[in-house]
């Protein structure tokens, strides 16, 4: 089961809102309804799922509905039709007190504005929902200590709003949500406001908090760089609609429409892109047990000039080259002192731009392994090709 699952939901605004639902369902426009009737459409017919841990990011410019979006899946806001399941239960249908409760216990909100109280000290603004809870003051505070020093304010537990940073006063509004120990958290456009630096030094830190707390993170914004970082799924929105949902890659690769393409096309994707993207199966493979005869007959078979060698369980032992092979045969010398081991590796999850270096001194392919094996291998030619924009791979190497 998903941790929120979100069924056709739509939001209009103004009055008499079915009528645009009507509308909607018809296959009217969004500016058609708003035209003739003077209707807003906020969220048009909205489907998607975050599963448990997934950095889940929605983005897109402003009026896309993305933000109205994340106040229907809170229930800030009523929605005129669908769903909002959080662990199984429909948001939309829970009485006054429920909601409440719901929020309180499983859903943490961070917002673009602080929202801090200006007369509390960073440990009481911290633990300020514990207190509205009823919580003892001291295992209040307790908890709240423990989320300071998580988000990196260890020694300003006692100074108030005024006297921290941007940065620093968004990291108090991420540790209030916390200290709650919600399953979800829930963040509207929350580095908007920085300056770039601080804006780069939080995403970093909420990608660190994730790797420790495992949270189930639904994050808004209209940066795609910022999107693409963080988010292990992204969905694009355009006039209250989700035109597409995937991975960076994915969106990268394969955008759905002109208008992704659009979004996409200046993208630096040597940041983005990850070695499992541009690696291949290399054209020979010699298992360890095979003799030096085998491998030159297989490296004959495909005109390759060495071979890569494997145990049986395709742990990665070395690379073989066709002199040495040669000179094994002839001088009856075991193959394992001929090995090249001191190969360039990495992990699938490289990413590119982490490679090019390596690919420039590399005298012999990349190998991608993971946990000893080995997966593929990249050439210098795959990590250009991986790089190209807005061309398709089999142009570029038939070039």
């Amino acid at each position: 089961m998903s941790k929120i699952e979100v069924k056709n939901l739509t939001k209009i605004f103004g009055p008499h809102p079915q009528q645009g639902l009507k509308r909607l369902k018809n296959g009217e426009s969004k500016e058609d309804i708003h035209r003739e009737t003077g209707l807003t459409v906020g969220v048009n017919q909205s489907s998607f799922a975050v599963e448990a841990g997934e950095i889940f990011v929605i983005m897109g410019l402003s009026g896309s509905g993305k933000s109205t979006l994340i106040r229907l899946v809170n229930r800030l806001i009523d929605p005129t039709d669908g769903e909002v399941l959080v662990d199984g239960e429909d948001i939309t249908k829970m009485s006054k007190s429920m909601l409440i409760e719901t929020r309180r216990k499983k859903l943490g909100m961070v917002f673009q504005k602080f929202g801090l109280f200006s007369h509390r000290t960073i440990i009481n603004n911290v633990a300020f929902g514990l207190e509205v809870q009823g919580v003892a003051k001291e295992e209040r505070e307790k908890k709240a200590q423990k989320t300071i020093e998580d988000v990196g304010l260890k020694g300003y537990e006692n100074s108030y709003p005024d006297q921290l940073s941007g940065g620093m006063q968004q990291r108090v509004g991420l540790a209030r949500a916390l200290t709650n120990d919600p399953d979800i958290l829930l963040m509207d456009e929350a580095f908007s406001a920085l300056d770039p630096l601080i804006r780069k030094e939080m995403q970093d830190e909420l990608l660190n908090l994730q790797d420790k707390l495992g949270k189930t993170i639904l994050f808004i914004t209209h940066d795609l760089d910022e999107a693409l970082k963080l988010g292990d799924r992204i969905a694009i929105m355009k006039d209250g609609k989700i035109v597409q949902i995937g991975t960076s890659e994915e969106i990268l690769e394969n955008p759905a429409n002109d208008y992704v393409s659009n979004f996409v096309e200046d993208v630096d994707r040597s940041k983005i892109l990850e070695a499992s993207s541009v690696m291949k199966t290399p054209e020979v493979l010699m298992s360890f047990k095979d003799g030096p005869r085998a491998a030159v007959r297989k490296m004959e078979d495909v005109g390759a000039s060495s071979i890569f060698v494997v145990d049986k369980d395709k742990t990665f032992r070395g690379l073989l080259t066709i002199d040495d092979a040669i000179k094994a045969y002839k001088e009856s010398l075991p193959i394992d002192d001929l090995l090249i081991r001191d190969l360039p590796t990495v992990d699938p999850e490289a990413i590119l731009n982490d490679l090019i270096g390596l690919a420039v001194e590399a005298k012999y392919p990349i190998v991608v392994m993971k946990d000893g094996k080995l997966l593929g291998i990249i050439s210098r030619v795959s990590i250009l090709s991986g790089l190209v924009l807005g061309k398709d791979k089999s142009e570029v190497s038939s070039q």
